[in-house]
């Protein structure tokens, strides 16, 4: 089925895995889903997301109920999985970054603390997730801030004795960041490829309820306009991003609209709001239950690589193991250096797509297209 709907869309190379490949996934403080419920065999990283710096010092701010958090995270996954704390995130101040990114005293603060935190809980590395840099400057800053982590980074690994900690960064699905009122914003290219192990691009929240119209949260393809998951990643190769320091994002929830009219139920549908889940959310495992308990139409969509569902006045966008299959062919076609996932416990609890992502990885595409 995958061969036959999606393959010919994009050329077959010869590609191989090796033991630096990244299959990564978050994971949020959170006790429904512990640390021990992760299945760690379909992971090389997982991250703890998120901690946050203190809005005065610059460090992180670590509770002893959070600093409990941490010990329980690193003791229960050693060592099946290479750990990072991730810091920041969507409901983060982004304002406090750029301050920590301008400030020299701040950034030493900052950095100095995460390499502390990370060493004391038994992390292998750290991980911004800064959601966004707005200005020319910012990006600046962050290229700098990137830097000087880097040089504290060695300079502590080299007075310890120890393997240096991993960096790495969260990032805008695209290089050439579409938010951005400075049309000519960039991520900093050289110091990205000079100081970071590599950056998890998110290439998702490509649509959603936020806006009037249906579309693929994380489609491999757009016919119509730049917001795709090709057009991303192709972006950062196009920025000058080195390949092998790129990490493809995959969603395992869905976003959900309700149908201004249920008989228009395709891609680019009418819709006033969010359907089902919480503010049009919803985990892969509650997707498949909607589909199942209202017996919605499921369609693939061949010209973005997509999956979509509705029933009755809903509309459900997603990811399943064919579109997945097809993302990590395209990820390996272009030579990146795994995926990741956000985040842990949304998937079925047979780890249905965390799986496929794995095996789809692991396959050798030969120039004839045979896939051995």
């Amino acid at each position: 089925m995958l061969r036959f709907l999606f393959l010919p869309i994009f050329f077959v190379i010869t590609v191989s895995s090796s033991t630096s490949d990244i299959k990564a996934i978050y994971w949020l403080q959170q006790p429904l889903f512990p640390p021990s419920a992760i299945n760690t065999s379909l992971f090389t990283h997982v991250y703890y997301a998120f901690l946050a710096p203190n809005n005065a010092t610059y460090e992180l701010h670590v509770s002893n109920s959070t600093a409990a958090n941490l010990a329980t995270f690193t003791a229960t996954l050693r060592p099946s999985v290479a750990t990072l704390i991730s810091i920041g995130g969507a409901n983060s101040d982004a304002a406090l970054f750029a301050v920590i990114a301008f400030n020299a005293t701040a950034r030493a603060a900052f950095i100095n603390s995460t390499i502390a935190v990370a060493r004391a809980f038994g992390f292998h590395g750290v991980d911004l997730d800064w959601e966004f840099p707005r200005t020319a400057n910012e990006m600046n800053g962050l290229g700098q801030l990137f830097k000087e982590w880097r040089a504290a980074i060695f300079a502590e690994a080299a007075s310890t004795s120890r393997e240096p900690l991993l960096l790495t960064a969260a990032v805008y699905f695209s290089f050439d960041y579409f938010l951005s009122e400075t049309t000519s914003l960039r991520y900093p290219v050289c110091s990205i490829n000079d100081n970071l192990d590599w950056v998890n691009v998110m290439s998702y929240d490509l649509h959603g309820p936020w806006s009037n119209r249906t579309g693929p949260p994380a489609g491999l393809f757009d016919p119509k306009s730049n917001a795709s998951v090709s057009y991303g990643l192709q972006s950062w190769i196009r920025g000058g991003v080195i390949p092998k320091k790129i990490v493809m994002g995959l969603p395992l929830y869905g976003r959900t609209w309700q149908l201004l009219d249920p008989s228009v139920n395709g891609i680019g549908a009418p819709t006033f709001g969010a359907g089902p889940g919480l503010d049009g959310s919803m985990a892969l495992f509650q997707v498949l239950e909607f589909n199942n308990e209202t017996g919605a139409n499921v369609v693939h969509d061949k010209k973005t690589a997509s999956v979509y569902s509705y029933s009755g006045g809903y509309w459900v966008g997603y990811d399943d193991p064919v579109t997945v299959a097809v993302k990590v062919a395209f990820a390996q076609s272009l030579y990146l250096r795994g995926y990741f996932f956000w985040a842990a416990g949304l998937d079925t609890s047979d780890w249905k797509i965390s799986t496929q992502a794995q095996s789809s990885w692991m396959l050798c595409i030969n120039e004839s297209g045979g896939v051995n």
